[in-house]
């Protein structure tokens, strides 16, 4: 999602987001408007990485961080998992609702920025966050958020394009120096953290949707192990 710029929960069984949105209300407007200009913005299908890293775990409870327009929440929730979906956009969680309806799936819509939701911490046996747009701030709140609602033995899956961190600011108004990118939560992670994944590896990537052109991702998985 970054390149592509890119107050409570509701009940866990709406239909629909919550009408009430906690966060910087310029972030909300800044993202429904990028969804406004498109029909979809994403394809549809869920991300490969989490496809393959989720493959192996059992069904827990599951936080899709910027879950856009539902693709992963619905693939996670078909496969038995306990859903909360996260986003800034209300027109984002208006449609993952809508197919969700359609895909005959529960999920919990939350309509906030990371770091301003009411979750409850260390409850979340696995954390995923595909590309998320993350917000850099001195105190590293968007990093810390992620590690915190990861529950013990519960996994860290942490998704984003390979080579942006590295990027120059450019007349789009992205600067890559704005965003959180994984080496980051990578540092923060100590004795009470076993990293099973860091890597570069080629993306497989679902076909349309906005950032189809990335060839390769940054994967960093880990696990709280208390």
């Amino acid at each position: 999602m970054t390149e592509d710029l890119a107050a409570g929960s509701p009940a866990p069984d709406s239909p629909t987001p919550a009408d009430g949105y906690v966060g910087d209300p310029a972030v909300r407007a800044e993202w429904d408007s990028r969804y406004a200009g498109r029909h979809s913005l994403w394809s549809g299908r869920p991300n490969g990485a989490l496809v393959a890293e989720a493959a192996g775990l059992a069904p827990g409870r599951v936080l899709d961080v910027g879950c856009g327009e539902g693709a992963d929440a619905i693939w996670l929730a078909r496969g038995g998992w306990d859903v909360t979906a996260l986003d800034v956009s209300g027109l984002a969680l208006e449609r993952a609702a809508g197919h969700a309806l359609d895909a005959g799936v529960v999920v919990q819509w939350v309509h906030a920025a990371l770091t301003e939701a009411v979750l409850p911490p260390a409850s979340f046996d696995l954390v995923s966050a595909q590309y998320p747009a993350l917000l850099r701030t001195p105190d590293a709140a968007a990093e810390r958020a992620l590690l915190t609602a990861v529950a013990p033995g519960g996994v860290l899956l942490l998704v984003h394009h390979a080579g942006m961190d590295t990027r120059h600011a450019h007349d789009s108004g992205f600067d890559p120096a704005d965003y959180v990118w994984p080496s980051m939560v990578a540092a923060l992670l100590d004795d009470d953290w076993e990293v099973e994944a860091n890597e570069q590896r080629p993306r497989v990537a679902p076909e349309g949707g906005a950032g189809a052109h990335h060839t390769d991702d940054i994967v960093l998985r880990a696990r709280r192990l208390r």
